[in-house]
C-alpha cells in the first residue's frame, strides 16, 4: 500500500482516483475491521517512542495533513491519531496569519509548533499553506513562492537530520465528493459548525487548487521526506492508509523500551517488605 500511494516528480493528480483502495482489495467493512486491528500495535509503539524519550531517545514523527476543504482531515485525527495515548501527542491547526506571524519568515511559525522529542505530531494544514493557497491567492510575489518550495525542501532535510520523522499525506477527494460533503453540513445541524461561508469561494478556484498541490508535491516530494497521495473518497480507505503510514515510520525508528536505572530485584525486595 505504501508504496502504491508515494508521490515524486513526475506525479499528476489526474491519474490518481480519488475512489481507488490502492493496496486493498476489501470493502468497507473490511477496512474498518483492518483499522481497528492495527490500533493496539500502533498505541504499543507511540508508547515506545514515548518511554525511550524519557531515557535520552531524540527521535519523533511529524505527520502533514493537507486536502482541500472536506477531505478528511478531522477524521484521520479524531480516528487514527486519535487511537494512541494522548499525551504522546502534539496537535497544531494553521489558520490564517497573525500580524507577528506575517512579521517573520513564512516558516517561523511552523519551527515553533515542532513535536517534541518522544511524540506524534500532527499539522492540520501546514507550511504547505504558503505554496498552496499562498499560489492561488497571489499572497505573495510570484518569485517568492518559488523560493519556498526550496526553503520547505531544505527545512525538511533538516528536521529528517534532527530526528524527524516526515509524513506527508494529501487526501485527494473528487470535487463532486467535496459537493456532497459540504452539501451535508448545510443539511445537518449538528455539521453546520465544520462550514464556512468562504468554502463556496474556495471550492471556484479548484482547478487552480489542484495544480497548486500538484506542483507543491513535484516540487517537494524528496527521498527522505516524501509526499503520499491517498485516495479520500473513501474515508475509510484514507485512514487505514494513514494508519499504515504512521506504522511504519514508528517500525523505521524500532523504539525500545529504556533500561530501568535501578536494581529492580533490589526493588521488589524493598515492594515485598511494605
Amino acid at each position: 500500500m505504501i508504496e502504491l500511494l508515494r508521490a515524486d516528480a513526475l506525479t499528476r493528480l489526474a491519474d490518481r482516483d480519488p475512489n481507488a483502495t490502492p493496496g486493498f482489495d476489501g470493502d468497507k467493512a473490511a477496512g474498518q475491521e483492518a483499522l481497528a486491528a492495527g490500533v493496539d500495535h500502533l498505541s504499543a509503539l507511540q508508547e515506545r517512542l514515548f518511554a525511550a524519550s524519557t531515557a535520552g531517545e531524540r527521535r519523533r514523527v511529524l505527520l502533514v495533513l493537507q486536502g482541500m476543504d472536506s477531505a478528511g482531515k478531522g477524521g484521520i485525527v479524531r480516528h487514527v491519531v486519535g487511537s494512541v495515548d494522548p499525551q504522546g501527542v502534539h496537535l497544531a491547526t494553521f489558520k490564517k496569519p497573525t500580524e507577528q506571524e506575517l512579521s517573520h519568515h513564512f516558516l517561523w511559525r511552523i519551527e515553533r509548533e515542532l513535536p517534541p522529542v518522544g511524540r506524534i505530531g500532527v499539522f492540520d494544514r501546514s507550511h504547505y499553506e504558503d505554496v498552496l493557497i499562498g499560489r492561488v491567492r497571489e499572497l505573495a510575489p510570484a518569485a517568492e513562492i518559488e523560493q519556498r518550495y526550496e526553503d520547505i525542501v531544505e527545512f525538511e532535510r533538516r528536521l529528517v537530520r534532527t530526528g524527524i520523522s516526515v509524513v506527508k499525506v494529501m487526501l485527494h477527494i473528487s470535487a463532486d465528493e467535496q459537493k456532497a460533503r459540504l452539501t451535508e453540513r448545510l443539511e445537518r445541524p449538528d455539521k453546520r459548525w465544520k462550514y464556512t461561508t468562504n468554502d463556496i469561494a474556495e471550492r471556484m478556484l479548484w482547478d487552480d487548487y489542484q495544480r497548486a498541490y500538484e506542483l507543491a508535491i513535484q516540487r517537494t516530494s524528496t527521498e527522505v521526506a516524501p509526499w503520499y497521495v491517498i485516495p479520500g473518497n473513501r474515508k475509510w480507505y484514507a485512514r487505514l492508509a494513514v494508519q499504515a503510514l504512521l506504522t511504519d515510520a514508528l517500525e523505521r525508528i524500532d523504539p525500545q523500551w529504556p533500561i530501568a536505572s535501578y536494581d529492580v530485584d533490589a526493588e521488589k525486595q524493598r515492594l515485598a517488605a511494605t
